[in-house]
């Protein structure tokens, strides 16, 4: 299953919450740095500018998983409308980011006032549900092959609207491992594979081409 195209929206979620009276901070991040940590009071759901951002939940037992990459034009933290009080997950900045932060109270009054923002933001949410569970039936369903294809062209925003960022932060083979849920032999393995082929560029940073779309097609 290839990456599916979102919606293109008819809000610019942008230039209106740039316009918010109050309630709102404008971030700068660089690589690596925390925007929130799991355990942290949940008061706020935040907009990405420019940049990509990581969520990752740590279990008891110390073990660390990365459950989200977010980019432009994502919102993130939105768990706090619904009455999360703490947060359930770390957020990290995986390269220099722009980043909206909107207070709690300040986007459910704009939930309330704005049917246009409102509409947006479902929209919004349902996409990534959608995401969310390709993602599961890609787990289930796909080889390891296939489910690496698939975050690479995510990450380069390959169905997405927007520009497409085919050359990508630098990302190391043991994220890309736990994110598509394999081992760091076999991602590199593959890595090189797609290289050979010509769907890739991998030295020093990584270029992804649409061309690694044939292997999403392929059975």
């Amino acid at each position: 299953m290839g990456p599916r195209k979102q919606p293109k929206p008819s809000f610019d979620a942008k230039s209106f919450l740039s316009k918010v009276a109050g309630g709102r901070t404008n971030l700068e991040y660089h690589s690596k740095d925390k925007i929130f940590v799991q355990g942290e009071p949940a008061d706020a759901v935040f907009y990405i500018d420019k940049g990509k951002v990581k969520r990752t939940v740590l279990s008891k037992q110390g073990k660390e998983a990365i459950i989200a990459i977010l980019g432009e034009g994502d919102f993130f933290g939105e768990g706090c409308l619904a009455g999360q009080p703490f947060r359930l997950s770390t957020a990290v900045a995986m390269s220099n980011c722009s980043v909206m932060k909107v207070e709690k109270a300040e986007l459910v009054r704009v939930l309330r006032a704005e049917p246009s923002f409102s509409e947006f933001f479902v929209l919004h949410l349902l996409f990534r549900n959608i995401k969310i569970e390709e993602d599961l039936v890609d787990h289930l369903f796909n080889s390891s092959e296939k489910r690496l294809a698939r975050v690479l062209l995510r990450l380069a925003n390959f169905g997405n609207e927007g520009q497409v960022q085919e050359t990508i932060p630098k990302i190391s083979q043991e994220m890309l491992a736990e994110i598509v849920g394999t081992t760091r032999s076999r991602v590199s393995y593959f890595m090189n594979r797609f290289r050979k082929l010509g769907f890739i560029d991998y030295n020093g940073s990584l270029t992804v081409h649409s061309s690694l779309i044939n292997v999403l097609l392929h059975d």
